[in-house]
């Protein structure tokens, strides 16, 4: 199996087994018919990642066209630096759009907006994508090399509040090594995605920076599982994994961030277990 089936099974079986449930708790969640959206969850969970060794994918089901649509989101909100749906590809943030069709003050708006930072070469301004990148070619050893996009002021104007937060870059050896912060997540829906997304991510900046991918670190505060979700649990860590060893291909030798393309992006040495089909995945919002 993969790390991230390892990581994948362990936590959604430490889920079912241990989680806190969340029913007379309030939840803001719901399902498509108005019913509360419960689940079990648990607190404070890390997942690594050896990049260079392994790109993130798990084999228990299909992630051939995914890995596609997640990279797609992430150069959505980090190249684009976009809050606008119809500059996305995927229909993911459809259900969010404002009359604008807009997620509001979120996401890739963050990233955009800019800031005055500190640096050896004297006061910068830049925004957040740009300043990480600059510290990295400029000042690798720097342990402030961070991203954050949680902002309290803009709160009441986003659509919905990050899930996926924040970032810290650390360059070790020739390797850059990243760390995720996310609040929470459905470990059906989201899990595999942020995970390839990210790592992905790292890969393009280690290109961009003449470094190698190091280790990604996945920090989760809540880590859920939803009731309607665990038949389709159970499934996935019951299935077999297979024995593969995924590895991102950038088909594009640019070290220049803003020139990738989604179609860059190619998967080699993966493969998945045919005998599962999820269907479609209900959604809670």
């Amino acid at each position: 199996m993969t790390q991230a089936d390892k990581n994948f099974i362990d936590t959604c079986k430490e889920i079912l087994e241990h989680g806190y449930s969340s029913e007379g708790t309030g939840v803001r969640t719901k399902w498509e018919d108005g019913t509360e959206a419960n689940y079990y969850s648990i607190v404070g969970v890390t997942n690594k990642y050896d990049v260079e060794k392994e790109f993130p994918m798990i084999t228990l089901r299909n992630n051939t066209n995914t890995v596609k649509r997640a990279i797609d989101e992430i150069l959505w909100i980090w190249q684009k630096k976009s809050n606008d749906v119809n500059e996305l590809n995927s229909h993911i943030w459809d259900q969010w759009a404002d009359e604008k069709e807009t997620i509001g003050k979120a996401y890739g708006y963050q990233m955009a907006k800019k800031y005055e930072f500190k640096t050896k070469q004297g006061m910068k301004t830049m925004d957040q994508v740009d300043n990480v990148l600059f510290l990295l070619k400029n000042d690798p050893a720097s342990r402030r090399i961070m991203t954050n996009i949680f902002d309290f002021a803009d709160l009441k104007d986003m659509n919905l509040e990050p899930c996926a937060y924040g970032t810290q870059w650390l360059v070790k050896d020739g390797k850059l090594h990243l760390i995720l912060n996310q609040r929470s997540q459905d470990m059906l829906a989201a899990n595999g995605w942020n995970t390839m997304q990210y790592a992905a991510l790292l890969c393009m900046f280690a290109q961009c920076t003449g470094l190698k991918p190091g280790t990604l670190t996945h920090n989760i505060g809540d880590c859920h599982i939803y009731d309607r979700h665990i038949p389709l649990i159970r499934q996935l860590i019951e299935a077999k994994p297979l024995d593969v060893t995924p590895k991102l291909i950038i088909n594009n030798d640019t070290t220049n961030f803003y020139e990738f393309k989604v179609e860059d992006f190619e998967i080699q040495g993966y493969d998945y277990n045919k005998e599962i089909k999820l269907g479609k995945i209900p959604i809670a919002n």
